[in-house]
């Protein structure tokens, strides 16, 4: 029996859950799990309306370990799926060892008080995860994710050095809100407004935030959205890149964002409301951004309406071993109606959602396996690119001619 326990009830994680009642071969027994019973109820129930599948829901709090701990070792599941918020992932990841169970997410961890995200704290546990002779696999999403298994497939198949890789993500679709995030506010923003960095030359090199008038932007053509401006940003996946990609002599991020975007969080940062850090207000205190997040759009509720695609994937620049220079885009195009009619969610959701189930069954089926801390590059990269087509994510390869800034 392989059994899973789902910790997040937002748009991933009921992505996650409908993929996995899809996929009943190897997802036999499915636990959804989180602070608010009501949302993992309403998902479930949701799932058996359209797949005819029954899930088991729960209720825990992710940052009680001890009590994270007891509902693992009553269920026994096989991995846990965390697709809660990335303050989360030390305390999911600590539960999982106290019960002797494997660990798979999206995002990698961030302190709440500082907006500031990398691996450093979670490749921290890998002594740990080796002793207990379990697996943590760490950004199984599409950025970080899918991204890092294209990289890996590149590397083994395609070319024999890898010098240049440029991941580029537009999501070309409309919500009808005047303003909205995709994924969850408050990770959202403090991602999008911190300093940029990428790698080249063996270190990394910063320049302003996307809101900053002297940004670095470009106008990137994507396949079925065409010329978009994207804009350069700082992502997790390029962090494990660097360390797991032979003679990468550059690695960046690009992300579209409109001006409709770019103006409003800028109104907003200039009257603070993106600060982390707690104000008084009437006699208590407030975190501005927390309070934003309460008056945004639920990003799981965008989907009914969405229209257009995201187009992500990676350019990749490198020879083979005689010396012959190629480029390579691997991309994938996913829209947004479409998800909605499968799952009855948007395509930032699902784009993520997907490729965290595929991680979670090629764990399950033991084509991955491990003992410490893993990132997917790191791992064979086929048969997860066989499910990518087989599971909603199809991947085209073709040979790229575009531009791209030096």
């Amino acid at each position: 029996m392989s059994k899973v326990l789902i910790i997040g009830a937002g748009g991933v994680g009921g992505v996650v859950a409908h993929k996995a009642a899809m996929e009943k071969q190897h997802f036999s027994d499915v636990m959804l799990a989180s602070r608010t019973l009501s949302k993992v109820e309403t998902i479930a129930a949701e799932v058996e309306q359209m797949h005819g599948r029954k899930l088991r829901t729960a209720q825990v709090d992710a940052d009680d370990v001890p009590q994270l701990t007891k509902l693992l070792k009553e269920y026994k599941p096989q991995v846990v799926i965390n697709v809660a918020l990335p303050y989360q992932d030390l305390h999911i990841m600590d539960a999982c060892l106290e019960a002797g169970v494997d660990y798979l997410d999206t995002a990698n961890y961030e302190p709440l008080d500082v907006a500031k995200f990398e691996y450093s704290w979670q490749w921290a546990y890998q002594d740990r995860f080796k002793k207990a002779g379990r697996m943590a696999l760490l950004g199984s999403g599409f950025d970080p994710g899918v991204t890092n298994v294209f990289c890996a497939y590149v590397q083994k198949h395609l070319l024999d050095e890898v010098h240049y890789v440029d991941i580029v993500d537009c999501n070309a679709g409309s919500h009808g809100k005047a303003f909205a995030t995709n994924f969850n506010p408050e990770i959202n923003i403090r991602e999008v407004t911190q300093i940029v960095r990428h790698w080249e030359d063996g270190r990394w090199i910063e320049s302003p935030a996307i809101l900053d008038d002297a940004s670095i932007h470009f106008k990137f053509d994507y396949p079925q959205a065409g010329a978009k401006d994207s804009y350069l940003l700082f992502h997790e996946e390029m962090e494990s890149l660097v360390k797991n990609i032979r003679g990468l002599e550059r690695i960046r991020f690009w992300m579209t964002f409109s001006q409709n975007y770019i103006t409003h969080l800028k109104v907003l940062q200039n009257v603070g409301m993106t600060r982390i850090d707690p104000v008084d207000f009437n006699g208590q205190k407030i975190v501005p951004i927390q309070f934003l997040k309460a008056l945004l759009p639920d990003p799981g509720s965008l989907g009914h309406n969405y229209t257009g695609k995201t187009v992500i994937g990676c350019v990749f620049e490198g020879a083979k071993s005689g010396g012959e220079f190629f480029r390579k885009y691997i991309y994938n195009v996913c829209d947004h109606a479409e998800c909605y009619k499968e799952v009855e969610a948007q395509a930032v959701s699902y784009t993520t959602g997907v490729p965290a189930m595929i991680g979670a069954m090629m764990m399950l089926k033991g084509v991955w396996k491990g003992k410490g801390v893993f990132n997917v590059e790191e791992l064979d990269p086929d048969l997860f690119m066989d499910e990518l087509n087989k599971c909603g994510l199809p991947w085209q390869c073709v040979d790229f001619d575009g531009f791209l800034p030096e």
